[in-house]
């Protein structure tokens, strides 16, 4: 195991050019599973890249156990990568392809030979040892390739979006099979990918790219709850956030925000805020499960009757669309919830849940939570 740090990375293909890379610094202890997650062209491969000694930096350091690695050359920073593309020897036998790079090192064969067994039982492949790798799945190709990888015994893996080729299901059998791999294995891993559920959960820490920035670093349950700014909550959820606009209205103290459906309007309070804030254009932030049906007359929650505009029945839940300030919001209920397009429902809001964006430029605004829950639908 290996601790894995970033100090201010930055990368550029050339003078004049934007850079790629910008001041990334981040920090893993030994035996932590990292995420870089962002949408395609963020930057968070050429990152994986810079790790492994794939590209060079332009400026900054990486350091592997306190040491700075970044000016050796890949086989030296004992790392191994497992990349997208399966990249198997087509001609050889699984149990070749797994040995490769232990004969590569000229371990004697009797050593080969056991960490193939221990690994082919690791994978649950000891039955495919002797196939081809044009004989085999999409799932027994990568996890041959995760064989390779895990064969050296490296400080530190390195997966590079290793499951986007395989279908719906057999993504989410790899992705348990990698989480539980890590489980035993304990080996510091950074892994790179796209999808927001396999950020959420496989990682112990989560690294939210976009533009070559990283736009949050935290655990999966920070970067859910609390997003720094509209990017990291607009990516990280699905259903995504819904993002209500609004204008601020101040009274006796506090600060309200209106939300009209068409059929009734209520005052949502957020607690005190900062002088400025009134008029602004803003956005509401707010999960789909974090809007729920009313329930007793009295509990204090701010309620709204709104009608339903869509629903979509996923089985374990019930997303229901309705229209809030003339924007389609997404509510996520029970599945047995009765209702159908047309009807009306009463759904409340929790203030104390709720985020408050500026729209121009997508800053997270800290309000208060000072809330006083006592207002009713007008």
């Amino acid at each position: 195991m290996a601790t894995l740090e970033l100090r201010n990375v930055h990368k550029t293909y050339g003078s004049g050019l934007p850079d790629t890379l910008k001041d990334i610094q981040l920090a893993i202890r030994d035996g932590e599973f990292l995420i870089l997650v962002g949408p395609s062209g963020c930057g968070k491969s050429t990152l994986m890249n810079c790790i492994a000694g794939l590209e060079s930096i332009s400026g900054g350091a990486i350091l592997i156990d306190d040491e700075d690695v970044s000016g050796m050359s890949p086989k030296d920073r004992d790392i191994a990568m497992v990349f997208q593309s399966y990249a198997l020897y087509p001609t050889m036998s699984v149990r070749d392809n797994i040995a490769f790079g232990l004969k590569i090192r000229k371990l004697p064969q009797a050593a080969i030979d056991e960490e193939v067994a221990r690994v082919a039982k690791l994978l649950q492949i000891e039955h495919l040892l002797g196939r081809k790798p044009g004989q085999l799945s999409g799932g027994q190709q990568q996890r041959v390739a995760m064989g390779r990888a895990l064969a050296r015994r490296p400080k530190i893996y390195l997966f590079d979006e290793p499951l986007s080729n395989l279908d719906a299901k057999l993504r989410v059998e790899m992705r348990t099979e990698i989480k539980l791999m890590h489980q035993r294995l304990k080996t510091t891993t950074v892994y790179v990918t796209h999808d927001q559920i396999e950020a959420m959960t496989l990682g112990d820490k989560v690294a939210v790219m976009k533009d070559g920035i990283i736009q949050q670093f935290g655990t999966p349950q920070q970067i859910y709850n609390d997003p720094a700014n509209l990017f990291v909550a607009s990516f990280i959820g699905s259903p995504p956030m819904n993002f209500i606009p609004v204008r601020l209205s101040r009274q006796d103290g506090r600060v309200l925000a209106l939300l009209d459906s068409g059929q009734a309007r209520c005052e949502l309070p957020l607690g005190s805020a900062g002088d400025g804030l009134e008029g602004r254009e803003l956005m509401l932030g707010v999960r789909p499960e974090q809007i729920t049906l009313g329930s007793a007359p009295g509990n204090g929650l701010p309620g709204i009757r709104a009608e339903v505009q869509v629903t979509e029945p996923t089985g374990p839940d019930l997303l229901v669309f309705v229209t809030l300030n003339q924007t389609k919001v997404c509510c996520r209920l029970a599945p047995d919830v009765a209702c159908r397009v047309g009807d009306s429902l009463d759904l409340q809001f929790d203030p104390e849940r709720v985020l408050l964006f500026d729209a121009s430029t997508g800053e997270r605004l800290d309000l208060s939570r000072a809330v006083k829950p006592d207002a009713v639908p007008v």
